[in-house]
């Protein structure tokens, strides 16, 4: 009887082991799909920093955005393979994002809103994904940034409402920009990272790098949704500006380029906390 019962147990515990085995599977592979996307993220926005950094010093050659940033991989040394590594980080950001939308736990307002914008959020990165594998396969062929948002918001003028919708959709830039550099300011990312596997001297500097970087961020937001109210203000499409643009618009301040620059600078630093939550985020 003792030796069936050990047996049983040994049983239960193989059957055990392998359901774990077959649950982790898939986290893992959402979790290594986080960590890609996080990482194809940071070289995007340090790329983006790096040529708003340049327009303010006077070069006003390259687009500081996602088409700008992806010219300059282009031009690399195997640039084409690094543009399709992208796609897949991209892909992989999607796919994490949309497990998380799909796989949420508990309920309530707060956890559905929460489930809503990693859908949301998903859908936005399965659209940058796909715009840099347009790019890669066809060398850099498309409208930049800058002439996008203009017809985008040229059509939307042109419905039913239409400079209701678009006026209500610049207040909703303006606000995410504000919640960003707000989340920033007060370091609410550090909830998301693993601090307790950083010693002291990363933890200052991760928290840096978020609190720079972030409200960087959060300024482009907020400056890009400006430009769309006043696009929709005066149903004027062409006041809608892209990121190039919005970017360019800090150096006629009356800070002049030295805002850009300070700008492009923590664009960089959150390329580089992208870098760390790709390193430390808890997926």
């Amino acid at each position: 009887m003792t030796s069936a019962h050990a047996h049983g147990r040994r049983g239960g515990a193989k059957r055990g082991g392998r359901r774990s085995a077959q649950r982790s599977a898939p986290r893992e592979t959402f979790t290594a799909a986080g960590r890609a996307g996080f990482m194809a993220r940071g070289v995007v926005y340090v790329l983006i920093g790096v040529l708003a950094a340049r327009i303010g010093l006077g070069d006003r050659g390259e687009q500081a955005d996602r088409q700008g940033a992806l010219g300059q991989i282009a031009a690399q040394p195997f640039g084409d393979v690094m543009l399709w590594t992208l796609v897949v980080g991209f892909a992989g950001m999607a796919l994490w994002r949309g497990s998380r939308a799909v796989r949420g736990k508990g309920g309530g307002a707060k956890q559905a809103g929460s489930r809503l914008l990693d859908a949301g959020r998903a859908v936005f990165y399965v659209s940058v994904g796909w715009g840099t594998a347009v790019y890669a396969a066809g060398q850099g062929q498309g409208a930049d940034g800058d002439a996008q948002s203009r017809d985008w918001t040229a059509k939307a003028l042109g419905l039913p409402y239409g400079q209701v919708m678009v006026g209500a959709a610049g207040c909703v830039l303006i606000g995410v920009g504000v919640v960003l550099a707000g989340r920033a300011g007060l370091r609410r990312f550090l909830r998301r990272l693993d601090t307790g596997a950083m010693s002291r001297r990363t933890k200052r500097a991760v928290t840096v790098l978020g609190v720079g970087g972030g409200v960087a961020r959060g300024a482009v937001f907020a400056a890009a949704g400006l430009f769309v109210v006043v696009a929709a203000l005066r149903f004027e499409p062409d006041e809608a500006k892209g990121v190039d643009e919005t970017l360019r618009s800090f150096a006629t301040t009356p800070a002049g380029p030295w805002l850009l620059i300070a700008v492009a600078f923590g664009l960089v630093l959150f390329g580089v906390f992208s870098f760390a939550s790709a390193r430390w985020r808890r997926l």
